[in-house]
Formats: structure tokens, C-alpha cells, sequence
């Protein structure tokens, strides 16, 4: 007799809690192997294709390609034959668990030895296959971010782990304790829910859900669960959400409605003469909502940490970039066969120069300490239709600008293809940022948190230029340099940025430092 199993989605590391089906792998019928990929999700980190630990025949698919399921839901229901254990058993063994673990982050691939110490924090896989019905009972989640993602492609870990609950740790049944009433859904009639100690968990249906109400600054304590013993479900978080903004909006109504008295009619501004019809919710009539989630979301947070944590500044040179573009020229032209050396590349390699001189600006600060770093992580902006990701050379300091130039051209095809693993994305120690592609001239770039230093590549423009004393047209680039003031003083960072323009200026100069 045939014995049917749940596949649930697996804890994919790096803090992640939830992704999105974009391609189902098997059909309902399909007799699968084990560790067989069964669906392509995505996270915030990466696309990465999914393997079920059981064999047997598929008989039902749980969710449509675009469907976001957090940790634990389950994916695939499979018809396992009794006594063959699936070949996995649970799922939860050591075995699949370093399996899906390298899959995950790439084969095993890791941060290069000398990268940025604790910038790159790995995320322990603290259960490879969670039962879905055991979500219910995950109430000891840490609070804390996923870590390193690029501008905006990726968070750092910051040293933050999920811990595993230990064999001897006391577990708080979901009927153990039931929470206080509160905005939430209301709990069955009849039923009671007992008091939960101020410093205990509190039952959650699913890590989802705390993490939307830890979003919406909500106080899980306050929320009374609808579901079984008290459990809190979704709903009840989006209820006592939505109660709570009804009650801010009605105290501003009643405020507006005060000021409104003591303001003289005819001041001339009515809001129903703007034009502009605004939503009961508080926002546009008729405006689309998008959802902040998977790598848009990624993006999102970690711009905002870096704009708040980290004291950038930007300071801006002209630079006439001829003489560059004619040894590119050059040089590839006596290259015969070989592919050529893109613009880019060079400009990586003069990066890695202007960091041997100025070694303070590849570094990082943690905690009251800045951290320098010895290797050059390069990493370089490419736009991908799913937005834009910052993939990393490693050590790029010791590439030749052909082997830079290479490596760089196979991170953004795999960039653009959507196979860029998490251990591509993260460790970076210094962006490259060229926003020429886009027709333009300068930015004032957000810093990859937690790193220390972006350059700006603006486009390549004829430009009238003094050459040898007379005015001539030259190609011109201008060239931002932006950088944690915590690291540096503004004369190192100017240094920095005046080197750089003298290689672009002078490729001689370069020479010296090959």
C-alpha cells in the first residue's frame, strides 16, 4: 500500500522565510527519484531548484507558478511505496540537509579565504524538510534580517543565526498559554485563553506571519489567535493590522477635524478640489499595489539599512578618457583570437590599484571597530530583467585585466540567465558601478552595505577638452567616488578618486602598479 508523504518547503538558509514558485519541474503522475528537483522558486538570494527527498509517484502540487509559500508550506504531496521509506525518511536527516544546503549555496561555493570577516556569515539549514503541520509549533524564531545582499541584492547576515532549539529546551505547547485578547480575530466562543508569560513565545501559525507582524510593528501578545489552542493565524495578524491603522486614521481625522475649526474658511486649499479622490486606506483611488517581496524587496531593504546606517559621501572628477579607449583598442587588437578586454575590466583593474594605494577603502565597519581587509572582492553592477544585482569577482586583485575581463563576463550571463548562486552575490569589499549604460552622466550611488567604497562610471561623452594646450574634442567621462566617512578622511578619499583619474587620463600610470 502505497504511503503518501508531504514535501514541505525546506529552511533555505541566509535567514529566508519565504519564496516564490516560478516553474513547476514535475507533473501530477510523474514518478520522481529521490533528490529528484521538483520546483524552481525564488528568493530574495537567488533562483534555486528544489529537490524532494522522497521517490514515488507525484499526486498533487500545492500552489501556481507566482504563488509566494513561506518555510514549512507544503509543496508536493508523493505516493511513496511502503517499506521503500521514500528513500529519505522524514527529510529531515543529516544527509538531505548537506544536499539541499550545497545546492542552495552553490555546490559548496563559499567566500573566498580573506574575505570580509563576518560579512559573510552562512545561515544554518536548521531542518531540511519542516512538516508543515510542524509550523505551527516554531515559536523561537529569531529576530534579525537575511544579510548580505547587494545594493539592495541580498542582506548581511551580521553574524545573526536561526537557532536550533535544543533537546533539553523548554517548549511551550500551543495550548500551553493562551494570549491576551486583542485586536486580533476572536478566539471560539466558549474558549479561554490563559495568560502568556511576558517573556515567553508566542504560537504562531507560521514564521510568515511573525515576521509580518514584527514588520508592522505589532505585538504578537496583544493578538488573540483564531485558530486551534489559540493559535495565531494570518488573518488575525492582518486584522488587528488593519484595526490598528483604522485607529490612527480616525485619531488624525479627529485632529484634522480640530485644526480644521480654528482655520479660517477661504484659505483657498480643498481637498476635494485637488482632483484627487483619496482611498478610504489612505492612499491614491485606484493606485496598483505592488508587494515588496523577493529580490525587489531584497533591494528595498537594503538600501534603506545602508542609507541608515552608513555616513556616505560623494565627491565627483571629469576625466578625459581617450587615451584609455585607445589602448583598449590596441590591446586588443594584438590579442589575435582572444576575447576581447571590455571597458569595464579595465576600469576593475584600475580599482584594484587605486585599493593597493589606498587600503583603507577596502574595509568595512563593525561595531566600534573598522575592519581592512586584505583581498579585493570586486563587485560590479549588471541589470537583469529581474532587476539589478551586484554578482563578485573574487580576489580580483590578482586577475590580469583578460582573466578579470572574463570572469566578469560570465557572472553577468549567468546574471542575466537567473543561476547566479548566493555565494556569487554576497562577500563583495568594493562596487564598480557603471550607470553609463543608462545614458548618464553622474549619481550619487547608495553604498553596498557594509562595504566601504563605490566607484561611478558615467557615460563616455565628446566633450570640448583642453589637450596640450589647445581645445580640442576629447572623450570625456565623469567618475564619482562614494564612501563611508567612518573609514576615511576626505583627502584619502580624494586621493583615491585622483588616482583613478590619472589611469583613466594616463594608462601609464597604470604600469606601474601591474
Amino acid at each position: 500500500m502505497p504511503e503518501v508523504r508531504e514535501f514541505a518547503l525546506p529552511d533555505l538558509g541566509e535567514g529566508l522565510t519565504e519564496a516564490e514558485i516560478v516553474t513547476w519541474l514535475v507533473d501530477v503522475g510523474d514518478v520522481i527519484a529521490v533528490d529528484q528537483p521538483v520546483v524552481e522558486v525564488e528568493t530574495a538570494k537567488a533562483m534555486v531548484e528544489v529537490p524532494c527527498p522522497y521517490g514515488g509517484v507525484v499526486t498533487a502540487r500545492h500552489g501556481d507558478p507566482g504563488t509566494e509559500v513561506p518555510v514549512g508550506s507544503v509543496l508536493v504531496t508523493v505516493a511513496v511505496e511502503t517499506g521503500t521509506g521514500g528513500g529519505a525518511g522524514s527529510g529531515a536527516g543529516g544527509g538531505y540537509r548537506d544536499r539541499i544546503e550545497d545546492r542552495i549555496r552553490g555546490a559548496g561555493a563559499g567566500p573566498a579565504d580573506g574575505g570580509p570577516a563576518g560579512a559573510v556569515d552562512g545561515a544554518v539549514v536548521d531542518g531540511a524538510v519542516a512538516d508543515a503541520r510542524a509550523s505551527a509549533e516554531f515559536a523561537g524564531e529569531e529576530t534579525g534580517g537575511s544579510g548580505n545582499v547587494l545594493v539592495g541584492y541580498g542582506t548581511s547576515a551580521g553574524g545573526t543565526r536561526r537557532r536550533r532549539r535544543g533537546a533539553g529546551a523548554r517548549r511551550t505547547p500551543l495550548g500551553g498559554g493562551p494570549v491576551r485578547p486583542g485586536a486580533g480575530a476572536p478566539a471560539p466562543r466558549g474558549t479561554r485563553a490563559p495568560e502568556v508569560p511576558a517573556d515567553g513565545p508566542v504560537a504562531v501559525i507560521s514564521p510568515l506571519v511573525r515576521r509580518i507582524a514584527r514588520e508592522s510593528g505589532l505585538d504578537l501578545r496583544a493578538v488573540t489567535g483564531s485558530g486551534p489552542h489559540g493559535l495565531i493565524l494570518r488573518a488575525d495578524v492582518e486584522a488587528a493590522v488593519r484595526a490598528g491603522a483604522s485607529a490612527g486614521r480616525g485619531a488624525a481625522a479627529a485632529a484634522g477635524r480640530t485644526a480644521a475649526g480654528d482655520t479660517a474658511v477661504g484659505a483657498g486649499t480643498r481637498t476635494a478640489g485637488t482632483g484627487t479622490a483619496l482611498a478610504a486606506g489612505g492612499g491614491l483611488a485606484g493606485g496598483e499595489r505592488v508587494p515588496l517581496r523577493g529580490v525587489r524587496g531584497a533591494i528595498a531593504d537594503k538600501l534603506s539599512r545602508s542609507r541608515r546606517e552608513i555616513p556616505d559621501v560623494t565627491c565627483w572628477v571629469d576625466a578625459d578618457a581617450t587615451e584609455l579607449l585607445a589602448a583598449r583598442r590596441a590591446m586588443n587588437a594584438a590579442a589575435g583570437d582572444r576575447p576581447a578586454v571590455s571597458l569595464l575590466a579595465l576600469l576593475g583593474r584600475v580599482c584594484t590599484a587605486a585599493l593597493a594605494r589606498y587600503p583603507e577603502l577596502n574595509s568595512t565597519v563593525q561595531g566600534r571597530e573598522i575592519v581592512r581587509l586584505p583581498a579585493v572582492h570586486l563587485g560590479f553592477a549588471a541589470q537583469t530583467d529581474r532587476g539589478l544585482v551586484v554578482p563578485v569577482v573574487r580576489d580580483a586583485h590578482a586577475l590580469s585585466a583578460e582573466r578579470l575581463s572574463a570572469e566578469m563576463a560570465r557572472l553577468t550571463e549567468a546574471a542575466r540567465a537567473g543561476t547566479l548562486t548566493p555565494a556569487e552575490l554576497t562577500g563583495g569589499t568594493f562596487t564598480l558601478n557603471n550607470y553609463g549604460v543608462f545614458g548618464v552622466d553622474g549619481s550619487t550611488p547608495i553604498l553596498n552595505h557594509p562595504e566601504a567604497g563605490m566607484l561611478g562610471v558615467g557615460r563616455i561623452a565628446e566633450k570640448p577638452w583642453v589637450h596640450g594646450g589647445e581645445l580640442a574634442v576629447r572623450r570625456v567621462v565623469e567618475l564619482s567616488f562614494t564612501f563611508d566617512h567612518r573609514v576615511c578622511d576626505g583627502g584619502t578619499a580624494g586621493g583615491f578618486l585622483r588616482y583613478v583619474a590619472d589611469c583613466v587620463e594616463h594608462p601609464a600610470v597604470l604600469l606601474r602598479a601591474l
